[in-house]
């Protein structure tokens, strides 16, 4: 069983030192989608709501470490992190090419003498799972293990989750064997599908999920109608969790009110800020935050460099809720969408579990 660690730092005992990292800054757009793309997860949410240590060479991020991350509801932050005299350090991140440097020493040093700065009078290095990672922050600042939970008793308990997917549900087969191989602790309910001849609903069928098949028919039923049974669809399975993957039709507020446990895989690499129009690449390029149905072809039509994916909270605006992850991905020279989409899709399969996984852990 994995488990993760709580270390505590005693700032009065541990000078840290600014060293040549520069001060505390609020993450640019660039930065935070190079965490994306250098680690995967959801440390750019993380990144965002706190202040930011960041080291660089030529101007583009090599390492970075944040610091009082606060706003976000992760189980591990619920005991001592709540402690006024304590301040939370983490993530920290180095690029894999600069690692044994001392890129990672000084980043963190940087930010135990911020947090003494401020006044704090102990530092909370937050859910450290890998043992040789222990022993580096024992080793670097004299860390020590104050909390130890269980991975998967954080993630418990198992989740009912209902699915709803119009068409191949490939990212329903990745969900479906996270869950079998032990790594989501989530009970499928059920899928529901808007055209029977999806073969998301054969995954289904052959995996022994009930599916529950909801079809428009436009010309004979009225578009208040097919929402309404599908409502009384979704209410059926009574889910803890809903999960949008590859869902063609806009969910009325009605449906959206019901579940607000509510979660959107969408294939563009959307802004952090979920009123920003605009998104910022690794290479400090900028691009439209393309939402819509058709968000890859529309990225292609506007010559951009890069797409991605992103899982998302459902709000009323379409495509605008928080984000839970994402990933962006570069568009190779003269690509086109036939050639690009199962790098999507590779993308989208690895970010839903991922998602899941966030999500299981924020669970009031």
């Amino acid at each position: 069983m994995t488990a993760l660690h709580n270390l505590v730092v005693d700032l009065h005992a541990n000078d840290g030192e600014p060293g040549e990292a520069p001060l505390t800054e609020s993450a640019d757009g660039r930065t935070l989608a190079w965490i994306d793309a250098t680690f995967g997860g959801w440390w750019s949410s993380e990144a965002a709501h706190g202040s930011n240590i960041v080291e660089r060479r030529d101007e583009a991020p090599i390492g970075f470490v944040t610091i009082e991350q606060r706003g976000l509801r992760f189980r591990w932050l619920n005991g001592i992190a709540r402690e006024r005299s304590v301040g939370l350090i983490g993530p920290l991140g180095v690029a894999p090419e600069e690692r044994g440097h001392g890129v990672g020493r000084r980043l963190v040093r940087a930010a135990l003498h911020e947090l003494r700065e401020r006044g704090f009078q102990r530092a909370l290095i937050a859910a450290v799972s890998d043992d040789a990672l222990v022993q580096w922050y024992a080793d670097a600042v004299g860390a020590r293990v104050a909390e130890t939970f269980e991975r998967d008793a954080l993630l418990a308990p198992p989740a009912r989750t209902l699915v709803l997917a119009s068409g191949n549900g490939g990212n329903f087969q990745a969900v479906l064997d996270a869950q079998r191989g032990g790594r989501l602790p989530i009970e499928i309910a059920g899928l529901v599908v808007n055209d029977g001849g999806a073969y998301a609903a054969e995954r289904a069928r052959r995996g022994g999920v009930t599916v529950s098949v909801v079809e428009w028919e436009r010309g004979e039923e009225q578009r208040r109608d097919f929402d309404a049974r599908l409502l009384h669809a979704a209410r059926r399975f009574e889910p803890d969790l809903v999960l949008l993957l590859g869902w063609m039709h806009l969910l009325d507020e009605e449906f959206v009110a019901a579940f607000p446990e509510l979660l959107n895989l969408h294939p563009s690499f959307l802004p952090l800020d979920p009123y920003g129009d605009v998104v910022t690449m690794p290479d400090g390029s900028e691009a439209a935050a393309f939402r819509g149905a058709r968000a890859v072809r529309d990225a292609l039509r506007a010559r951009s460099r890069w797409v991605g994916a992103t899982v998302h909270r459902v709000t009323r605006a379409t495509d605008r809720g928080m984000v839970m992850t994402r990933f962006p991905l570069r568009v190779e020279s003269n690509e086109n969408e036939e050639a690009l989409m199962p790098r999507v899709h590779d993308i989208e399969h690895r970010l839903v579990p991922t998602a899941i996984e966030r999500w299981l852990f924020e669970r009031p």
